[in-house]
């Protein structure tokens, strides 16, 4: 039986392990992937990485944003967009919540959202809401969402939502952030069908007169047997990382993640923080917790994050 303390570390060095791991392979096809025996945060010599100034073991945008979406919900005790919007400006600036302070691999939309929320822009319509700009740049940071929150499965769904307009204004976005809480939230709980719970459960909450159901059951299709491609479209990302967790161990999820090939990097974060949750802390190799940059970083604010949810 994994206690909730593990559950709890094993999500947030989860998603960061499985980021950092994912950096150098981005941009590549899937056939150019290494075998998954040679998938290390220092790739064989003979693989051209991706980002060749950035240190192995660093995680990128999708890390430093979910600790940055963890630091305001620790520090507001709930989510608050606008004080979450300021501290991206923050994280944009200044390399808050980066390994070395230095701010690389930024989604076009999420660069789009910050620099209005620069010029003053609300928080609450930052990010873009046409169907073309359904990028995984919200989903990829929300599991600190899950892992703090409270509240019924109502309230976590729609801050969920709430979580992603800062950046990811459309529907879909909103949704697919809705649903990985949920079914990060049954993981957390130890159920064996946490993604089928989820996907019942999101269902009540919307209504099939909604307009969210209709979205759900249109474009993101949980219900359906589709495997992921490993792109950076969220419905994509969220059935990639849905079919890494057929793995049984997490260093086998997310080696899975990045085998798929292009955005490996939000692929095996979004993956690796649940199998995290589900296999807990001690599941996840040591030499990976070793090597992982930046531990100094996220110390405290796991420690609250803990402290919070087991007090």
């Amino acid at each position: 039986m994994v206690r909730l303390k593990e559950r709890i570390e094993g999500g947030v060095y989860g998603l960061l392990i499985g980021d950092a791991l994912g950096v150098p392979y981005e941009f590549h096809a899937q056939t150019e992937i290494p075998p998954v025996s040679e998938i290390e945060f220092t790739p064989p010599d003979y693989f051209d990485r991706a980002h060749k100034t950035i240190a192995p073991g660093t995680w990128s945008d999708d890390g430093a944003q979910a600790l940055v979406l963890l630091s305001s919900l620790l520090d507001c005790g709930k989510l608050d967009i606008d004080n979450f919007g300021t501290r991206l400006v923050d994280w944009y600036e200044t390399g808050y919540m980066a390994v070395d302070g230095n701010v690389f691999d930024v989604g076009i939309q999420t660069g789009q959202a910050i620099r209005k929320l620069r010029l003053g822009v609300k928080a609450a319509i930052a990010g873009q809401t046409n169907e073309q700009a359904n990028g995984n740049g919200s989903l990829m940071r929300v599991l600190p969402l899950a892992l703090w929150h409270k509240g019924s499965d109502e309230e976590l769904v729609n801050d969920a939502h709430q979580q992603s307009v800062v950046t990811h204004g459309h529907l879909r976005s909103q949704i697919c952030c809705a649903l990985y809480c949920l079914w990060a939230r049954y993981t957390l709980e130890g159920k064996a069908n946490s993604w089928e719970e989820a996907v019942t459960r999101i269902k009540e909450i919307y209504g099939q007169d909604s307009d969210e159901y209709a979205e759900l059951m249109w474009a993101v299709r949980p219900d359906d047997s589709i495997d992921g491609q490993g792109s950076g479209y969220v419905v994509d990302t969220l059935r990639s990382a849905k079919w890494a967790m057929k793995k049984n161990t997490y260093e086998e999820v997310v080696k899975a993640a990045i085998s798929l090939g292009r955005d490996t990097d939000t692929t095996a974060c979004v993956a690796g923080g649940i199998a995290g949750i589900r296999d807990g802390m001690k599941a996840i190799p040591k030499r990976w917790l070793a090597d992982l940059r930046g531990k100094d970083i996220l110390y405290s604010e796991l420690q609250k994050l803990v402290d919070w949810r087991c007090r």
